[in-house]
């Protein structure tokens, strides 16, 4: 704790989307130099208390109020992201807001200065930047566009878009949700520099270990309310996830099982990608009803490729494909949905709903066709509106009702709603990617809860994840992607994460061993 005057207070605000109060009179303040983690479940609150400081949304009471430079503090302008930024304020979100099309450099001097000076002074600029890399850790290729570098990469540029405006407040929004272990260290490492010469941080994270290793205090959100703070030299981890949660959260545990029939099966496929992230070179996997394969990897090294392939939105140039005992055939994502193939996508704000659509409309969007939808070719939306209903109760969707659109769900509600659709049709074969990203304990469990209980019912379960945790925790056997390459690892019981970690550098297993 400091006791140097605050350069952020909040001061009772709240927040409401039609009956739901997303924010609800909360109060927290911010000293220079000083990091203050904020936590919650997901749909507590913190994004959108983060989105009102920043401007995005517009309390609907209370007031943000920043140190004005003559030992005072000033209202800032509500719903203004401009004014948050004249006021020293920086923030780096959960989903990254860069144009690929882009630089790097040119996303990180975007917004400073005119369009034309931006690009006279480039030198200046690059000298700046440079700077900022050195002095931070945070390498990056600064003339490589956005959409060619990797998730972490494409983190590392956020943060320095923010570093480069000078800010005296910034704002994490789960910045390790993309990053290495070895990254992550890296990052706290620049956050105690930072602080150490002033700077305020609000360190946004559903990882304990993480707030507990990083910040100097710890505000608590849940169901909109701020409910305690802790000083982090005197909290625990039982501590905090009491105050977060409210209950105790019970692990998932992987009972034996005796795999059945395969349900998918990869022989030499290679896919010819526009980039080593978005390729195979002669994978082979195996995978069979009631087993959980896990997929261990740094980012970057094919995984898209073969989530794309699964899903049926890549086609193999090389190699053959059976599902559940049966060549492929069509390498669609309609006919892999009928095949009995169920999507938990990387993105799920992307690529997992449509956000103008309703919570209903989601739900029922791959079995719009199918009977009970449909009556002589006219939607029967009742149906509809009923399956969100029970969706919306069985699996805990936090949210308006089934009407909202789907924009106003938080990460691990829409996490749900996407394991409402899918697993309600009892798949054959499931594709799990990052299922748990950015998740906090209790939707973490929850989610693999799920996954175990389909597991149990008959399903075959493909686990992307970089959480080597949740693969060592769920997975049957654990298989290891580089360079676009598949290595059996094998099952987690006979390994260490030493040797997965190696093999994911790119040693063979007899290397690693």
């Amino acid at each position: 704790m400091t006791d140097r005057p605050p350069v952020l207070v909040l001061d009772g605000i709240t927040k409401r989307f039609g009956p739901l109060v997303a924010n609800d009179c909360i109060e927290l303040t911010l000293a220079p130099g000083e990091i203050v983690a904020l936590l919650g479940e997901n749909g507590a609150g913190k994004t959108t208390l983060m989105n009102i400081l920043f401007g995005h949304y517009t309390a609907d009471a209370g007031r943000v109020r920043v140190a004005d430079g003559a030992g005072g503090l000033s209202d800032l302008e509500p719903g203004s992201p401009g004014a948050a930024l004249a006021a020293g304020i920086g923030m780096v979100h959960q989903h990254f807001t860069l144009a690929e099309n882009l630089t790097g450099l040119e996303n990180i001097v975007l917004g400073t200065e005119p369009v034309l000076r931006v690009w006279g002074g480039r030198a200046e600029a690059r000298a700046k930047a440079a700077r900022l890399m050195r002095e931070s850790g945070l390498e990056v290729d600064l003339d490589a566009r956005i959409d060619q570098l990797t998730v972490g990469e494409r983190q590392r540029v956020e943060i320095l878009k923010a570093l480069y405006r000078d800010v005296r407040v910034l704002v994490l929004d789960e910045p390790t949700a993309v990053l290495t272990p070895q990254e992550a260290e890296g990052l706290f490492a620049v956050l105690r520099l930072l602080a150490a010469k002033g700077l305020a941080v609000v360190f946004i994270s559903h990882k304990l270990g993480e707030v507990l290793a990083v910040s100097h205090r710890i505000a608590v959100l849940r169901a909109g309310r701020k409910v305690g703070e802790l000083e982090t030299a005197k909290a625990d981890r039982r501590a905090i996830a009491d105050l977060m949660v409210g209950r105790e959260v019970a692990a998932s545990r992987r009972s034996p099982l005796e795999p059945g029939a395969p349900v998918l099966e990869l022989d030499g496929v290679d896919v010819a990608g526009k980039d080593a992230r978005r390729s195979l070179h002669g994978a082979s996997l195996l995978v069979r009803a009631r087993e959980i394969v896990g997929i261990a990897g740094v980012s970057g090294n094919g995984q898209a490729a073969l989530a794309a392939l699964i899903a049926g939105l890549a086609a193999p140039d090389g190699g053959r494909m059976r599902l559940n005992g049966r060549p492929v055939a069509r390498h669609d994502s309609r006919a892999f949905v009928e095949a009995g193939v169920a999507r938990v996508p990387e993105d799920r704000h992307h690529d997992g709903v449509v956000g103008a659509m309703s919570v209903a409309e989601n739900v029922a969007i791959e079995d719009i066709r199918a009977k009970g939808f449909q009556h002589w070719g006219f939607i029967d939306f009742a149906a509809i509106r009923s399956r969100a209903e029970a969706a919306i109760r069985d699996y805990d969707v936090r949210c308006p009702g089934p009407d909202a659109p789907a924009r106003l769900l938080s990460g691990g509600n829409i996490q749900k709603l996407i394991l409402a659709r899918v697993l309600e049709r009892d798949p054959r074969l499931i594709l799990a990617n990052q299922p748990t990203r950015g998740l906090d304990v209790g939707a973490q469990a929850e989610v693999h809860r799920r996954l175990l209980a389909a597991r149990e019912r008959g399903a075959g379960v493909v686990l992307i994840s970089e959480d080597l945790d949740e693969l060592f925790a769920l997975s049957d056997r654990i298989v290891v992607i580089h360079a676009g390459r598949l290595a059996e690892a094998g099952p987690p019981e006979a390994l260490d994460r030493g040797t997965v970690g190696l093999m994911m550098a790119g040693h063979g297993r007899e290397d690693a061993a």
